[in-house]
């Protein structure tokens, strides 16, 4: 039997829980029972799937004091043993793995994104050279497995109505919380393209019209992302690019306008039920994978798009 420790981002549980389908890629042949810890009180019958959790009792432990949560994870392992722990790529995961890794004197792969497993033969794939390419990684040595997964690539598809137990955890540190709130404002609202079932992406075909896809994106009730040439030029910010560099995007409608569709963007592109390609070149890559392709000026191709769709709601909306 292997054991899995999972830790689970509080603020985005469901993308913490898909962790469970990466337990069954790392082992394929094995039972696995898995195990969860969170910097946030979640309640158990929440995390579906899930054998046991961790009700850390501690006082000094605050929700992002990531020193104090490390340090806490790392007497969990050395209590329990687990062969591999798994954290969500998030922006509190980005910093707790590394913290957490030279605790445990144990490598880290970060940013994985393929798991390929076999014979207890193990490789993580992940980004490398800022997207241009993927390395695969081959753990070594006697610790955990240990590593951190960009959201949105695997899926937990299996339904579990599974309740596991509570395993309550006593943990008293010696280590003074650095946390201090210093002053707080109000965020600007802001979309995540990885929640969005309707994406209008442009790459350097519409370089000069990018604008144009935010008044498309609205008439369709979707929302805009951008290839890396885009984001590089300055014309959009970095939350909204696609690809290996990027995020990881499973839409049920992708329009793809003006972007070649090199690897390093189409594997930004995961579980996606539709793809539309506008492309000067029918031998363009996003075209290998496109359910339908528009050979042309995908400039020209927008506003097509955006004069037809018009027409249809106002003649629509004359009749009603």
């Amino acid at each position: 039997m292997k054991k899995c420790l999972i830790f689970i981002d509080g603020e985005q549980v469901k993308e913490s829980l898909d962790l469970i389908e990466v337990c069954r890629k790392l082992y394929p042949e094995r039972i696995v029972e898995t195990y969860a810890v969170s910097n946030k009180w979640i309640d158990p019958e929440s995390l579906k799937g899930i054998d046991h959790t961790f009700r850390i009792d501690g006082d000094r432990i605050k929700e992002y004091d990531t020193r104090n949560l490390a340090y806490c994870i790392s007497k969990i392992q050395d209590e329990y043993q687990f062969d591999s722990i798994l954290i969500p790529a998030t922006w509190i995961g980005r910093m707790l793995a590394p913290r957490l890794s030279i605790l445990l004197q144990t490598g880290l792969t970060a940013d994985v994104t393929e798991i390929q497993a076999e014979n207890d033969q193990i490789l993580l794939v992940r980004p490398a050279y800022s997207g241009r390419m993927m390395a695969s990684i081959k753990p070594v040595g006697n610790g955990p497995v240990m590593m951190s997964v960009r959201a949105n690539v695997f899926h937990n598809e299996i339904s579990d109505d599974h309740k596991g137990d509570l395993i309550p955890f006593s943990y008293n540190c010696d280590q003074i919380c650095g946390i201090r709130e210093m002053g707080s404002f109000k965020k600007e609202k802001s979309y995540d393209i990885r929640e969005s079932k309707v994406l209008i992406s442009g790459g350097g075909g519409v370089i000069h019209n990018f604008e144009k896809l935010e008044e498309l994106a609205q008439l369709l009730n979707g929302q805009v992302a951008a290839s890396r040439k885009i984001v590089d030029k300055g014309i959009a910010p970095r939350y909204l690019q696609v690809g290996q560099s990027g995020k990881t995007v499973s839409p049920k409608l992708y329009f793809a306008f003006g972007i070649s569709g090199a690897i390093q963007h189409i594997e930004g592109l995961k579980n996606v039920e539709t793809v539309i390609a506008v492309n000067s070149s029918i031998n363009a890559p996003i075209c290998s994978i496109a359910d339908l392709v528009v050979e042309g000026d995908a400039c020209q191709c927008i506003e097509l798009l955006l004069s037809r769709i018009r027409q249809y709601k106002e003649k629509n909306n004359s009749r009603s």
